[in-house]
């Protein structure tokens, strides 16, 4: 049996990355967000399962140097600095399984996820990634989360994915966050199918020391 690495990095491999459902030629709405939540800019931003989203191609674009890029696909990783060039050393990239990495304690203050959360499909996995937010993001940080919305798919990529409201999806981050707005997107993927998505945006509010349940299991 595969492992979910392998089978994102037979993703990219055996497909380009413009042809993949999730591709958008630029994440226009993910950016907005962020440039709106009014961070410095050299605020250290986390993109996760950015492997080859262009998303890192707009925030240095538009003058966020300070990027960690974490995706558990090495494919989808070689795929985004082969597309930068010499514009992708700046960045910091990072192969991993964002429910076992190991980051740092506040070390950003802005965590990106479009669509790693929905296929989350057990508590565990799910609590052991919003520990790792908890933990990573800084007091008053920004968390903005994109997942399929209620109308959504159930299936992508051969997978099972959740669906969420943004009431549920604010139900799994929980009391340590607060639900700053939430805004509906209908993804068109280069095929055609429309994808309905729900992004929120949360801001984290408790401050030290870190609740037990938050701590970083391994």
């Amino acid at each position: 049996m595969q492992s979910t690495k392998e089978l994102w990095d037979r993703a990219y491999e055996s497909r380009s990355a413009e042809s993949l459902s999730w591709y958008q030629e630029h994440a226009r709405l993910s950016l907005r967000w962020i440039r709106e939540a009014g961070v410095a800019c050299d605020a250290p931003i986390i993109d996760i399962g950015g492997g080859a989203s262009t998303l890192v191609d707009d925030l240095l674009a538009a003058g966020y140097p300070n990027i960690t890029i974490l995706d558990i696909s090495s494919s989808a990783l070689a795929t985004a600095k082969k597309r930068l060039g010499p514009a992708s050393e700046p960045v910091r990239w990072i192969q991993a399984d964002i429910t076992q990495a190991l980051l740092d304690e506040h070390a950003y203050e802005v965590w990106h996820d479009r669509a790693v959360f929905h296929f989350l499909d057990s508590r565990l996995e799910r609590q052991r990634y919003v520990d790792r937010v908890y933990r990573a993001v800084r007091p008053e940080g920004h968390v903005i989360v994109a997942v399929f919305a209620l109308d959504g798919p159930e299936r992508c990529s051969g997978l099972p994915a959740a669906r969420y409201s943004p009431e549920t999806l604010y139900a799994e981050f929980g009391e340590s966050f607060e639900l700053v707005r939430h805004e509906r997107e209908l993804h068109q993927t280069p095929s055609g199918i429309i994808q309905p998505f729900i992004y929120c945006h949360f801001r984290k509010i408790r401050l030290h020391p870190i609740p037990e349940k938050h701590q970083s299991r391994q």
